[in-house]
């Protein structure tokens, strides 16, 4: 025992650098103490469990009866806000019916546009049904539509913008105010129609959007005298513009007299009685107010 406590001293002595680590347990080329193992510092499983913990509060919120009912009240409200607003509004504006007036091809596209222009030769005029419900326009041509009164209103303003940049006359303030113009005559127009089908008591399956679609039907002979006075001056416009007045008078007062008239009157039966003649007298003012807005609306646009 004595040989290698005196053995050990002797190797101490010669090396000093293994007394201090052995000594301290610290390595001395470590410029920094190692207080991973300090007594003071919690554990790295209760640390983790604090964080999982504070991590998701919204477990124990859930976990909650009282917001569970909470939220379940509120889906409830909603679901009822909703369904009365959609009740309410299609009363006035049915907006589920929409898809059925732009369900349109190419095909039927085509022939409305030639039977706005050109109604004189068509002669079956009544609308098609299938268990008493209208089919598609596409699958008739006398369906009122609201993809031509759309695309024609759109296509009406680019052709005014083109017609006021020839005469140098374009900003934007001037397209913005003849779009607002057309908009607001064309809700004006179907207020007043159906304010005059209320006072006269028609009784018609005619809805809001029938209305404006017939209404929009104008904006089709409006773009064709726009283009025809940009191509061969006022008198192309003048005489493409009667042309199309003419044309829509026509086929406002062969649609709509099925609609607003008696049975009778339809099949060209003479009628008599006062309110019959109210309705042949409103038919014949909303057919003869589409060529007074189409000149309204257009002549400022050719010089």
């Amino acid at each position: 025992m004595d040989m290698d406590y005196t053995a050990t001293q002797s190797m101490f002595r010669q090396h000093p650098e293994m007394r201090n680590t052995s000594m301290d347990g610290t390595d001395p080329s470590q410029l920094f103490d190692d207080t991973s193992a300090t007594p003071g510092v919690q554990p790295t499983g209760f640390q983790g469990q604090g964080v999982g913990t504070m991590g998701h509060p919204g477990r124990t919120l859930l976990s909650d009866p009282m917001s569970n009912l909470a939220m379940a009240y509120g889906s409830s409200l909603a679901s009822q806000g909703k369904d009365l607003v959609d009740k309410n509004l299609d009363r006035f504006l049915p907006i589920s019916k929409l898809k059925y007036y732009f369900a349109v091809d190419t095909v039927y596209v085509g022939k409305k546009l030639g039977l706005l222009v050109f109604p004189y030769m068509h002669q079956n005029w009544e609308v098609s049904y299938q268990q008493d419900t209208p089919v598609a326009p596409r699958f008739d041509i006398n369906a009122p539509d609201l993809y031509i009164p759309a695309m024609g209103f759109i296509t009406y303003i680019l052709v005014a913008g083109l017609a006021l940049g020839t005469q140098n006359r374009f900003t934007p303030e001037i397209l913005g105010m003849q779009a607002s113009s057309a908009l607001v005559w064309l809700i004006m127009e179907v207020l007043v129609v159906l304010l005059s089908l209320y006072l006269v008591t028609v009784n018609t399956d005619l809805t809001t959007i029938d209305l404006v679609a017939f209404s929009g039907y104008k904006y089709v002979g409006m773009i064709v005298g726009v283009v025809a006075g940009l191509l061969f001056g006022r008198t192309g416009y003048y005489l493409t513009l009667l042309w199309c007045c003419i044309s829509i008078f026509v086929f406002m007062i062969r649609t709509l007299r099925l609609k607003l008239l008696s049975e009778a009157a339809a099949q060209g039966v003479l009628v008599h009685g006062a309110r019959n003649q109210l309705r042949m007298y409103l038919t014949m003012s909303i057919a003869a107010a589409q060529p007074i807005f189409m000149y309204w609306l257009t002549y400022h646009l050719v010089r």
